[in-house]
């Protein structure tokens, strides 16, 4: 049987996309090994959204080729649509495809094996309209299931690369979002989190169809319990988005706002459609909407002429918005991006000093949510044993609706159900609660709960 081992690098839809491109393989018969293993195929699957993220490609190319000379070596994702020459140039990669025609990925295997001539079959991206289909039915270690709905974006923020490596904008057909809704939920999964490189502007290249609609559709998929998405900016939070949040109870009271700066000037300068009243704005607006709810954020610190009062007025706007958490990243400069041709960047050390200030910031408004919450019952879908405890502690780790990592002690069948958990202790990464009741119906399958463990 021929085998085949694949390396992720990146954000979540890199691993919706290799979680996809393995089903092609699996209907081929091949068996999937382990990335550090001799396999007779070897898929990275690259990300270039920072210059080291570049350079880890390369050295995940450069391994595969030295574990097993003789396999063949496909290179695919961001890194490989922006700069396939620059892969093509590693003495030992067989085949390059960027972010479309991973569909086709079997058929150019079977040609390199036949001619033994490097294949280079990335397109340019900008001139790509249509969705790419690749369905996953199945994720193996996992209890919230991930459904790719869009692809693309048209924001060209000044900062960042990912319009060259994943092209504009595109929506994928509301039919075919709806299937995959219903084969996820006949796999057994409870919460499908609805993800994409620019999710919340999915509807916008269609006619008479928007996100707002398609929340409604799958609110209507029997058998789903939670529908999640990953990422919404601020100006994508229509009205009808809002009525949906509110009305539905299948909508978790979570989102994840990017907010990338908390000053306007630096707002303009990363091209971001809003300004922080905007923003702001929309925030009131949700926990109008949907009382209780986690809003979760990125930010970039030292930004191009991000001056320390820019920073202070900053700090202050992400402190009024009591965010239930911050993924904090220092500005990395992009090659072909204009923020890296900016001339006024900012000194690493005073970066790293920024940095830290907003992780224990976001460490602050994460705890101080948590503890809203002692004493009461929430929702939990725990997804496997508790990492950090000692073997066989009966203890499991799952999220609430509202996206707070709880450990509870429960026996392993419940994983993949809906649990009632009552909040005893609130902590900053995870809280810890006690189990209550678990609802009447049909346990995970029970493949996956092994898996899991």
């Amino acid at each position: 049987m021929s085998t085949v081992a694949f390396h992720t690098l990146g954000c979540k839809v890199n691993f919706y996309d290799t979680e996809a491109i393995w089903q092609k393989f699996k209907g081929e018969g091949y068996e999937q090994v382990d990335f550090e293993q001799t396999a007779d195929v070897y898929v990275i699957n690259t990300c270039t959204v920072t210059n080291t993220g570049d350079k880890k490609s390369r050295q995940m190319i450069r391994r595969a080729i030295r574990r097993n000379p003789e396999a063949v070596v496909a290179v695919t994702g961001c890194y490989a649509q922006t700069s396939p020459a620059e892969i093509m140039a590693i003495p030992g990669v067989d085949l390059v495809i960027g972010t479309q025609d991973r569909d086709k990925i079997i058929s150019l295997v079977k040609q390199f094996q036949q001619e033994r001539q490097p294949i280079n079959a990335v397109r340019n991206i900008m001139k790509t309209r249509q969705f790419e289909e690749l369905d996953v039915p199945d994720f193996a270690d996992r209890t919230r299931a991930f459904l790719k709905i869009q692809e693309g974006c048209n924001n060209f923020c000044t900062f960042c690369i990912i319009p060259w490596s994943r092209g504009l904008m595109r929506s994928r057909e509301p039919e075919s979002v709806v299937k995959q809704a219903h084969m996820l939920v006949d796999a057994g999964y409870k919460e499908i989190v609805l993800t994409g490189i620019h999710t919340g502007g999915y509807g916008e290249d269609m006619e008479d169809y928007s996100l707002a609609r398609l929340l409604w559709d799958l609110d209507k998929v029997d058998g789903l319990n939670r529908i999640r998405i990953s990422s919404i900016e601020a100006s994508q939070i229509t009205d009808e988005v809002l009525e949906v949040l509110g009305a539905s109870d299948k909508m978790c009271r979570h989102l994840h706002i990017p907010l990338q700066a908390g000053n306007d000037q630096v707002l303009a300068r990363m091209r971001r459609k809003y300004t922080t009243a905007e923003y702001g704005r929309k925030i009131e607006l949700i926990h109008k909407a949907l009382p209780g709810a986690a809003i979760t954020t990125d930010i970039i610190v030292g930004f191009p002429g991000e001056t320390d009062e820019m920073f202070r007025e900053g700090y202050a706007f992400m402190e009024q918005m009591k965010f239930a958490e911050m993924h904090v990243f220092p500005y990395s400069k992009r090659t072909g991006t204009p923020a890296a041709r900016m001339l006024d960047q900012i000194d690493e050390e005073i970066k790293n000093a920024r940095v830290h200030e907003l992780i224990d910031l976001s460490e602050r408004m994460q705890l101080e949510y948590a503890k809203q919450y002692v004493g009461k019952q929430l929702e939990v879908i725990p997804e496997r044993a508790y990492k950090g405890a000692a073997e066989d502690s009966g203890l499991l780790m799952g999220y609430s609706d509202n996206y707070m990592q709880m450990v509870f002690e429960a026996p392993e069948e419940m994983i993949g159900r809906v649990c009632t958990v009552e909040v005893q202790e609130a902590g900053v990464n995870e809280s810890k609660g006690k189990l209550i009741r678990v609802a009447e119906e049909q346990s995970a399958p029970a493949n996956r709960i092994k898996a899991i463990v």
